[in-house]
C-alpha cells in the first residue's frame, strides 16, 4: 500500500494566514485527510464545518489530589511545593505541574497522584473529506503528544480509505509542537507575510524543517501590503527554499473567515492565487497529478 504523502502548513509566527492557506488547500482537495495539528488553538474545524463522528478523552498528565480524611494539615506540601499549588487539606488543580514531589513527602500518605483528561480529539467528516482534530484544555501542557496522535489517527484514515495526502494544518512557532508536526513529512509549506518580524520567525522554521530534513516551500501572503518585505522573502530563497507563489492582499480572505468558509469557495484574487499555488503542492510537493 503506498504510503500518503503529508503536506505540513506552518508558519514561523501565529496570524500569518497558516489556517486560512490550510483550509483553502483542504477545499481545493479531492482526495485528502485533513489533520489540525494547532492543538492549543485548533480552528480549521472553524472553516470546514465538519460533523463529528468521534470523541476521545487524551489523558497525558496527572495532578496531586488530596485525601481529607487523612490530611492533617501539617503545611509540609505547601512548604516545599515550588508552584504554589499546594495548601494544608487542597491542591490548586490549574497551579500542580504534577511533579509528584508532595505525595511523596506527605508524612501520613494524604495526597495521590492521579490521571487527568488533559484535552479531548476528534474525528469528524467535512464535505471535501475526514478531519482529525483536538482541543487541549486551558492550562495543560502541548508537549508535542497530542500532535503526535492526531498526526498518527489522520494516518490511518489516510491508509484505510486509500487516500493519497494528508493536509496538516501545523502549530505556529518553532517549538515541541511544530517538532510534532513535522517528523515524516513530505514536505512543509511555509505562510509568510512580508513583516519583520514575519521573516525572522521564517528563519527559524526553516531551520527547524532542514534541522529534521523536511523540503520547505514558501507563499508570501499579503505579498503587496510592503513589496520590499516581500521581495526580501524572495531573496532569501534558493537552496534553503523555493517560493511556490504570492497572495495579494484580498478583503474576500476575512469575509470568508467571518462566514465560516474557505476563500475558494467564493473566488477573488486570493482564492485564483492559492488555486495556482495549489496546483504547485500537487505536482511538485506531493507529486501527485491534479485531481481537484
Amino acid at each position: 500500500m503506498t504510503e500518503p504523502a503529508e503536506i505540513v502548513v506552518l508558519s514561523g509566527k501565529g496570524g500569518t494566514g497558516k489556517t486560512s492557506v490550510a483550509a483553502a488547500f483542504a477545499d481545493l482537495s479531492a482526495d485528502a485527510v485533513f489533520c489540525d495539528a494547532d492543538v492549543d488553538a485548533a480552528n480549521l474545524s472553524l472553516v470546514l464545518s465538519p460533523e463529528e463522528l468521534e470523541r476521545h478523552p487524551f489523558i497525558a498528565s496527572t495532578k496531586a489530589f488530596v485525601d481529607p480524611s487523612k490530611c492533617v494539615e501539617c503545611g509540609l506540601c505547601k512548604e516545599l511545593c515550588r508552584f504554589d499549588a499546594a495548601r494544608p487539606g487542597k491542591i490548586d488543580e490549574l497551579s500542580c505541574e504534577g511533579c509528584g514531589l508532595c505525595s511523596r513527602v506527605c508524612p501520613p500518605g494524604a495526597i495521590e497522584m492521579k490521571p487527568v483528561v488533559s484535552g479531548q480529539w476528534f474525528i469528524s467528516s467535512t464535505e471535501k473529506g475526514p478531519l482529525v482534530h483536538a482541543r487541549l484544555e486551558p492550562g495543560e501542557e502541548n508537549s508535542g503528544r497530542l500532535v503526535a496522535l492526531v498526526r498518527q489517527k489522520a494516518r490511518e484514515i489516510a491508509k484505510n480509505e486509500a487516500r493519497r495526502l494528508i493536509i496538516t494544518d501545523g502549530p505556529p512557532g518553532i517549538g515541541c509542537p511544530v517538532i510534532a508536526s513535522l517528523s515524516g513529512a513530505k514536505a512543509a509549506v511555509l505562510v509568510a507575510e512580508p513583516s519583520l518580524t514575519a521573516i525572522h520567525d521564517l528563519n527559524r522554521v526553516l531551520s527547524v524543517c532542514e534541522q529534521f530534513g523536511v523540503p520547505a516551500y514558501c507563499v508570501i501572503n499579503k505579498y503587496d501590503i510592503h513589496e520590499d518585505n516581500s521581495k526580501q522573502i524572495e531573496d532569501l530563497s534558493g537552496e534553503r527554499f523555493r517560493v511556490m507563489g504570492r497572495i495579494p492582499f484580498d478583503e474576500e480572505v476575512p469575509r470568508s473567515m467571518a462566514l465560516g468558509i474557505p476563500v475558494t469557495s467564493r473566488g477573488g484574487r486570493a482564492a485564483e492565487s492559492i488555486k495556482a499555488i495549489w496546483d504547485e503542492v500537487l505536482g511538485s510537493v506531493a507529486g501527485l497529478p491534479d485531481t481537484s
